[in-house]
Order: C-alpha cells, then sequence, then structure tokens
C-alpha cells in the first residue's frame, strides 16, 4: 500500500518532485501563493542547487539526511511561522478546503487524513489506478480557489504551484497552531 523503491515509479518534476506508483499511499503538501516570503524561497532553491551540483546522485544516507535536514525541515518550520495573508486562518475558508477533498472521496481516491493550516494544506491520499495525483491537485486547488474567491468577491490565483510530501507531519503540524486555527480531519476520529 505504500511506496516500494523496488517497483516501477512514475515521476515528473515540477518545481518539486511527484511521485506515484499505483494506488500506494501518498502525502501532499501544498501551500497559499504568499506563504512563504519570495526572497527566503529563492534563497533556500540556489542553496538547494548549489547542493545538489556538489552532491550528484546517487546519494548516501548520509547525504539524505543532510538534504532534509538542510532544506526540508526548513521548508516545513518557515510554513509553520505563518507567513502571508493566512486565508486559511478563516473556517470558511477553510471549508472550501476540505470540500473540494471530499467531493470525489471514494470515487477517485481515498482519504485518510488532511490538515488545513492558515497557510498550507497537508493530505493523506490513496489515488485508485485510473487517477493521477496531479490531476486530483489539480482539481481540489483550481475548486477551492474558485470557491474562496467567490466568497472573498475577488478574482486571481491563490495557491503555490508546487507541492511536496512528508509523512509524520499531518499529525504533529497542529500541535503548533491555536485551536480553531486549522480543520483537522481523518476516517479514524
Amino acid at each position: 500500500m505504500f511506496l516500494d523503491r523496488y517497483k516501477t515509479i512514475d515521476r515528473h518534476r515540477g518545481n518539486l518532485p511527484h511521485w506515484q506508483q499505483g494506488e500506494t499511499w501518498i502525502f501532499v503538501t501544498w501551500r497559499l501563493r504568499d506563504s512563504l516570503p519570495l526572497a527566503i524561497v529563492k534563497k533556500l532553491l540556489a542553496e538547494r542547487k548549489l547542493w545538489e551540483n556538489r552532491h550528484p546522485k546517487p546519494w548516501s544516507d548520509l547525504h539524505k539526511r543532510e538534504y532534509q535536514r538542510k532544506f526540508t525541515l526548513p521548508f516545513e518550520d518557515m510554513l509553520d511561522h505563518a507567513h502571508g495573508e493566512c486565508l486559511l486562518a478563516t473556517k470558511t475558508l477553510r471549508d472550501c478546503v476540505s470540500g473540494a477533498m471530499h467531493h470525489f472521496h471514494q470515487e477517485r481516491y481515498e482519504l485518510d487524513s488532511f490538515v488545513v493550516m492558515p497557510n498550507h494544506v497537508h493530505v493523506l491520499v490513496r489515488p485508485f489506478k485510473e487517477h493521477r495525483l496531479e490531476s486530483i491537485l489539480q482539481s481540489w486547488k483550481r475548486h477551492s480557489a474558485r470557491e474562496i474567491n467567490k466568497l472573498r468577491g475577488v478574482e486571481g490565483k491563490i495557491w503555490q504551484r508546487e507541492y511536496q510530501w512528508t509523512r509524520d507531519y499531518i499529525i504533529k503540524n497542529p500541535q503548533h497552531q491555536a485551536s480553531g486555527s486549522f480543520t483537522l480531519w481523518s476516517r479514524n476520529l
């Protein structure tokens, strides 16, 4: 049910790698456009590119841990500091995201858990074979953006184009936020 590194993995790369392997569980994070200061993002991306050039793949376990420590963890920490307008701190706007994710649950994918934070979203999802993760995410983002913009009486893009995943963050992240500033859903709660 989870990614098997010994089997074929469908990969493509935008700003961050996108991996899918049949009907495996995938942890996905995506964020609002203004959730991280652009100068910080550019600096982190430049540092990452320099590091990757100095450490060509394949990476040892030590290099993988170093990459995680230098780039993934700081990125997550910056998201937790709730930069930007934090539109999703408003429950009615969080509900737009929640509704979009529930819409095709058990039809195109299975949801395990998700948390909608003030400026980003985490979800543990298992796409069904005939549905691509990219299409599912595009649908969630398009529908929720349309609904959020309608409620706010504005037009424009609200979501950043990239996404990433990490497994444990989905449950521990709400511990850093004030009660009522996030929506957590789990099929087991």
